[in-house]
């Protein structure tokens, strides 16, 4: 009879926590017992923990955590299956893999939905892999179901530098559309360029609805993709063209704005917003299989790669989120346990 592979891994694990709340410096290691995988569920070993925004929140007790999820940050990871729960068929231990997490990346071991967790794509690092299931399903459900862009049309990508920014700008390049990007300095614009897009904007020297408006001949962006909220949003509802769609992912700028609605009304505009964390497993396994049908063979043939700017160990977790507060990266940070 073989050995249960389960027999092999150790009881105790190392995490992330930030006890309590508050800056970097909150951020520690702890240890805890290894998590065991449910009915549907895998046990995923961790070798990357993609860092994100709400991440940063959830570190200074800022985040809404959703009912049920793990006390620990971390919404994406990569590793290989270590225990499978019961019912699991998709994977077997020691594939390499990649997942979309509730929360409970900080950790050596994590538990995810098997349906939330996808192989690797062809010619991507596995620590790179951990940067791209949050990034890519909340673009590919928000960009290309949701808002259905399409070839021909144009979109404005706010942040065209963050890992949103990135994977937007990738995935509608390889869609047929027309890029348009903002970020705040030249550097951010030429990293623009290099993802794909036609016209990157430094807005702080320049208009993105002045240049937007101008090179679409008056016509205006048929999708935008935004970040901020605030002020952005009513320059961004008065730039749509007919029928266009603002998807608001972010409210970094702020959640409250005055708009002039009457675009809305004369232009049938669609304004819509979505947070991905909240949604089902069956509707986040959903979308999974989107990335594996249409996004994975993009990474096979080399239209796109992922980014990564830096990969910091768990002891350093803290200089990995001062970097993400400072906004000088580009593209995605990951954490890593070894």
């Amino acid at each position: 009879m073989s050995a249960d592979p389960t027999d092999q891994l150790p009881a105790m694990m190392r995490v992330i926590r930030a006890d309590p709340p508050g800056g970097p410096d909150a951020l520690r290691i702890d240890h805890r017992p290894l998590p065991t995988p449910g009915a549907g569920e895998v046990l995923i070993e961790v070798s990357a923990a993609g860092v994100n925004g709400a991440d940063l929140r959830e570190r200074e007790g800022k985040y809404p955590v959703p009912a049920g999820a793990p006390d620990l940050m971390g919404l994406e990871v990569s590793g290989t299956i270590a225990a499978l729960g019961e019912g699991c068929a998709r994977f077997a231990p020691g594939d390499d893999v990649c997942a979309l997490l509730i929360g409970g990346g900080y950790a050596e071991y994590a538990v995810a939905p098997e349906g939330q967790v996808m192989p690797v794509p062809p010619r991507v690092p596995l620590v790179d892999a951990g940067s791209l299931p949050e990034v890519f399903c909340t673009v590919w459900t928000n960009m290309m179901d949701r808002c259905a862009l399409s070839t021909g049309e144009s979109v404005l990508i706010q942040g065209g530098t963050s890992g949103i920014g990135h994977a937007a700008i990738s995935l509608a390049k390889a869609a047929g559309a027309t890029v348009f990007s903002t970020a705040r300095t030249d550097e951010k614009c030429d990293a623009m360029r290099r993802f794909g897009a036609d016209r990157a904007i430094n807005y702080r020297t320049q208009d993105f609805a002045e240049i937007c408006r101008a090179e679409t001949g008056g016509h205006g962006v048929d999708v935008i993709i935004d970040i901020m909220g605030g002020d952005y949003l009513p320059r961004e509802v008065a730039l749509l063209a007919h029928g266009g769609r603002l998807m608001i992912i972010n409210l970094r700028g702020g959640k409250t704005a005055e708009v002039d609605f009457s675009h809305v009304h004369a232009r049938h505009l669609t304004i819509t917003g979505a947070r991905l964390r909240p949604r089902s497993v069956t509707e986040k396994s959903s979308i999974c299989r989107s990335l594996e049908a249409h996004v994975w063979p993009l990474f096979a043939n080399g239209t796109i790669a992922p980014e990564v700017f830096a990969r910091f160990p768990f002891e350093k977790a803290a200089d990995a989120h001062r970097l993400m507060e400072s906004s000088c990266h580009i593209g995605k940070i990951v954490l890593t346990p070894h």
